[in-house]
């Protein structure tokens, strides 16, 4: 008779206690394996979703209630542990000398849309609101540098109310001298970051269980690409 195989993800959502003894499919990242052991060590989990080494990937297991564990390379994980969902990865050769606080947790989708960027990013909570900080992030060509640490705020009420504009640093300024209109400076973690003051419009509004960090993000990437289609010159590529 043929084992059964235990869905991790949707046995935990469900409430369902996971039984000992079966084959589990397990997510990592995006992917799903289905795996014969009850239990893997941290290295093993990454070898099967081809982080190797192991040793320049981080292994975050996420708990029902949003709750997420870092799991060492000697770490063992048993799936039949209360509350195990699933599994994300992290590059840490991107993360080497960077921060990596979190002070909040986001949303699952937003948490494996970062993750999937490749780049170090943190949460941060000061006096002015709750932050969403990117580094190394590019920028087209036509600037004073070549990548930036983008800050996003993310404001209450989220994902229903809308993200609005960016905030980066080092300041970007045009190769081409020619300045960059409805930007002033705003303070953010003991940096002066260059505030964008960028929105939608009525035509192109915030929607509600579509839009989500992903979808601001890209528009930050057409941002920049839009600043030289307002005052042509040195044109991007």
């Amino acid at each position: 008779m043929e084992t059964e195989i235990i869905d991790l993800e949707a046995f935990t959502k469900e409430g369902k206690p996971v039984p000992k003894g079966k084959k589990y499919r397990i997510k990592i990242d995006r992917e799903l394996y289905v795996v014969e052991k009850e239990c893997m060590t941290g290295r093993e989990l990454l070898e099967l979703a081809g982080k190797r080494p192991p040793e320049k990937f981080q292994l975050n297991m996420k708990l029902k209630g949003g709750k997420v564990e870092v799991i060492g390379l000697n770490e063992k994980v048993c799936f039949t542990k209360p509350g195990v969902e699933k599994f994300m990865t992290l590059p840490l050769d991107q993360t080497e000398g960077a921060p990596n606080r979190k002070q909040f947790e986001l949303h699952e989708e937003d948490q494996e849309f970062l993750n999937s960027l490749g780049l170090p990013w943190e949460t941060l909570s000061d006096s002015v609101g709750m932050w969403v900080i990117i580094y190394n992030f590019p920028v087209c060509v036509g600037y004073n540098v070549e990548k930036v640490a983008v800050a996003i705020k993310i404001e209450p009420g989220y994902p229903r109310t809308q993200l609005d504009m960016a905030y980066f640093y080092p300041p970007l300024q045009r190769q081409d001298g020619q300045p960059i209109g409805a930007t002033s400076p705003q303070p953010i973690d003991g940096k002066q970051f260059q505030r964008w003051s960028r929105h939608r419009t009525a035509t192109n509004p915030w929607r509600e269980g579509i839009d989500n960090l992903g979808t601001h993000i890209s528009l930050i990437g057409y941002w920049f690409k839009q600043e030289f289609e307002k005052k042509p010159n040195a044109v991007p590529a």
